[in-house]
């Protein structure tokens, strides 16, 4: 990097190229904060990077990510965040408004991440020690203001009466739509009508995906 404080990239492949060697070289602590998780426009960058860093659960290494709740939208999302959170990063969801995304390495880099454009991502990486103490006292404000994963996905549990608690239980069950609708007393028509209902108020695109978010916020059915 030579003697510059800071300087610009565009796109995932010439921020790993003259960056990547900051992410091998973590060892104390890897902070994120991000609006969503679709800062990198190729899953093979996102993947490369993962590749490069000292495990999340390394003895004195720590690894904090701090979210939007619009990060918990999709379940493609929320498979890595359980990922992650199984790897052994700390979770936390907050309704400040964040940027793109920042990453703070060890207290000594800092990569800010721009809007994104038909010719890459825009990418500002320094090791300005001004700069990277006054955002890192800003994610530490926000971080302790901020709820832990599983308790964000507690209080942000969708109302279940308790007829859509039984359609639940019924799609984890492993029972065909006919069986389910007999066993219920529903037609089989109102019966699909129920469970079309569910996912939506469970932010689900399939019958799996109903019974992982399930499982997720501490309902019956999975």
């Amino acid at each position: 990097m030579r003697n510059e404080q800071i300087f610009s990239v565009r796109g995932d492949a010439e921020l790993l190229a003259r960056a990547g060697h900051f992410f091998e070289s973590a060892r104390t602590d890897f902070l994120c904060a991000a609006r969503d998780l679709s800062t990198w426009a190729q899953p093979e960058a996102r993947a490369a990077i993962q590749r490069r860093m000292r495990p999340a659960a390394s003895p004195g290494f720590t690894t904090r990510k701090l979210l939007s709740p619009v990060a918990l939208t999709d379940e493609g999302s929320r498979a890595h965040l359980r990922q992650v959170r199984s790897n052994g990063a700390q979770v936390r969801i907050t309704d400040s408004v964040l940027p793109h995304e920042t990453i703070i390495i060890d207290r000594r880099v800092m990569i800010l991440a721009g809007r994104d454009s038909p010719t890459g991502r825009e990418y500002s990486v320094t090791t300005s020690q001004n700069m990277i103490d006054g955002v890192h006292s800003l994610f530490s404000a926000m971080w302790d203001q901020s709820t832990d994963y599983d308790a964000y996905l507690r209080t942000d549990t969708p109302h279940l009466d308790a007829d859509a608690r039984v359609i639940l239980e019924a799609l984890g069950s492993g029972l065909t739509d006919a069986s389910a609708s007999r066993r219920l007393g529903l037609s089989l028509r109102t019966y699909r009508r129920r469970v079309a209902d569910l996912l939506v108020t469970l932010e689900a695109g399939s019958r799996f995906q109903a019974g992982l978010r399930a499982g997720e916020l501490g309902l019956p059915g999975r």
